[in-house]
C-alpha cells in the first residue's frame, strides 16, 4: 500500500466534500452553537435548570393571594419580586386565565399547629417561559413556610432530628454544569459522529454509484481507496475540535489540557469511523449501513456511559483541569480498540471488492 496513493484519495475526497450538504449544514451547526455558545448557554440553561436565570429577573410579578391569613402570606408581601394582590379563588383563577395575573396562591383553613397537613395549592399556566421563573420565586416562599411549620410543629417530635450540612454552591454552578458536562463533551464528540457518516457515505457510494471499477483501473489498490476516505475523515475531526475549542475559549469559557483533550477525540473519533468503514464495507449499501451504525452508536454510548471511567467523563474532567491517572487508562484502552478496528478494516480492505 503507497502513502501517496491514499493521499491523493484523501484530497480528492475532501475537495468533494463541498457536495455533502448534510455534512455541511451538521458542521454549520457545530460551528453556530460555539460561536454563539455564550448567548445560547443562558437560553439552553433556563430549560436545564430554570432557578439558574431566576435569580436575574428584575421584573415584579403580579401574583393572587386567596384563602385564610397566614404567615405565608407576609412571606410573599416581603418579597420585592412579587406584587401580591388578595383575592378570593374564583376571581384569581379568572384573572390567572386571562394572564393578569402570573400565579394563584391558595391556603386552607388549616391552622398551622393543626394535626393534618398544610395543603397549599399553587395555581400557574401550563407550558409557559414566565411560570419557570415565577414557580421558582414562589418556591423559595413556600420553603420559607414549610420551615415556620416545621418550627411550631417541632414540639411534637419525640426524637431530636439530625441537622445536615451540606457545602455552599455558587449561584453559578448550573451554567458550570451545563458547559462543561453537557456543551464541551457535545460539541467535542459530535464531529466523530458526523466523519464516521461521512466515511460510510463515501464508501457505499463508490459501490453504489458503480465508480469502484473506475478508480480500481488506476494503479490505486481497494484498500488504498478505503484507507484514503478514513484518512480524509480523520483529518476532519482534529480541524473541527480545534475550532470548536478555540471558539469556546474566545466565548470566555476556560478550557484546561487542550492537547489531551484532542488526543482522546482523535483517538476516540478514528475509532468511530472505523467502525463506520467496516460497517460500510459489510453491507455496501448507504441506508442500511447508516441504520446499522446508528444502532451500534446508541449501543456502544450506553454501553461505554456505564463505566465509571470513559471518554466523556474524561474530556469533562481534562476541560476543568480535574483529570487523575484514569485518564491514561481511557487513553490506552482507547488506543487499543483504534488499533484493533484498524487490523480488521486493513483485513476487509485487502478482500477482492467484486
Amino acid at each position: 500500500m503507497k502513502g501517496r496513493h491514499v493521499k491523493a484519495v484523501a484530497k480528492k475526497d475532501l475537495k468533494g466534500l463541498a457536495n455533502e450538504k448534510t455534512i455541511l449544514f451538521a458542521i454549520l451547526l457545530q460551528l453556530f452553537v460555539a460561536m454563539f455558545s455564550s448567548f445560547l448557554m443562558v437560553g439552553l440553561t433556563a430549560m436545564y435548570d430554570p432557578s439558574s436565570v431566576a435569580g436575574y429577573s428584575r421584573v415584579q410579578y403580579p401574583i393572587g393571594y386567596s384563602g385564610v391569613d397566614s404567615p405565608l402570606l407576609e412571606i410573599l408581601e416581603s418579597r420585592s419580586d412579587l406584587r401580591v394582590h388578595q383575592l378570593d379563588l374564583s376571581t384569581a383563577v379568572a384573572l390567572l386565565r386571562d394572564r393578569q395575573i402570573a400565579a394563584v396562591v391558595y391556603v386552607p383553613e388549616t391552622a398551622p399547629d393543626a394535626d393534618e397537613p398544610v395543603k397549599v395549592s399553587l395555581f400557574t399556566i401550563q407550558n409557559d417561559i414566565q411560570t419557570a421563573v415565577i414557580s421558582q420565586k414562589i418556591r423559595e416562599s413556600l420553603m420559607s413556610y414549610e420551615d415556620y411549620l416545621r418550627k411550631v410543629r417541632s414540639s411534637r417530635l419525640s426524637v431530636e432530628p439530625t441537622v445536615l450540612q451540606f457545602p455552599e454552591t455558587s449561584g453559578n454552578a448550573s451554567f458550570y454544569e451545563f458547559v462543561y458536562g453537557l456543551l464541551i463533551p457535545l460539541l467535542l464528540f459530535m464531529p466523530a459522529i458526523i466523519c464516521a457518516a461521512l466515511a460510510i457515505d463515501l464508501i457505499t457510494e463508490e459501490f453504489q454509484h458503480h465508480t469502484l471499477e473506475t478508480l480500481l483501473a488506476t494503479p490505486v489498490t481497494f484498500a488504498e481507496v478505503i484507507w484514503g476516505k478514513v484518512l480524509a475523515c480523520i483529518l476532519l475531526v482534529p480541524i473541527q475540535a480545534g475550532a470548536w475549542l478555540i471558539l469556546l475559549t474566545a466565548n470566555g469559557i476556560t478550557i484546561a489540557g487542550i492537547p489531551q483533550i484532542l488526543v482522546h477525540v482523535i483517538l476516540a473519533s478514528s475509532a468511530l469511523i472505523l467502525l463506520g468503514a467496516l460497517i460500510a464495507l459489510y453491507y455496501r449499501e448507504r441506508t442500511a449501513a447508516q441504520v446499522i451504525f446508528s444502532l451500534a452508536v446508541v449501543a456502544l454510548m450506553m454501553a461505554v456511559l456505564a463505566l465509571p471511567e470513559n471518554p466523556f467523563s474524561t474530556i469533562v474532567s481534562l476541560a476543568t483541569g480535574t483529570a487523575g491517572p484514569g485518564q491514561w487508562l481511557v487513553l490506552a484502552v482507547a488506543a487499543a480498540v483504534t488499533a484493533l478496528l484498524c487490523a480488521l478494516t486493513h483485513r476487509a480492505a485487502s478482500r477482492n471488492p467484486v
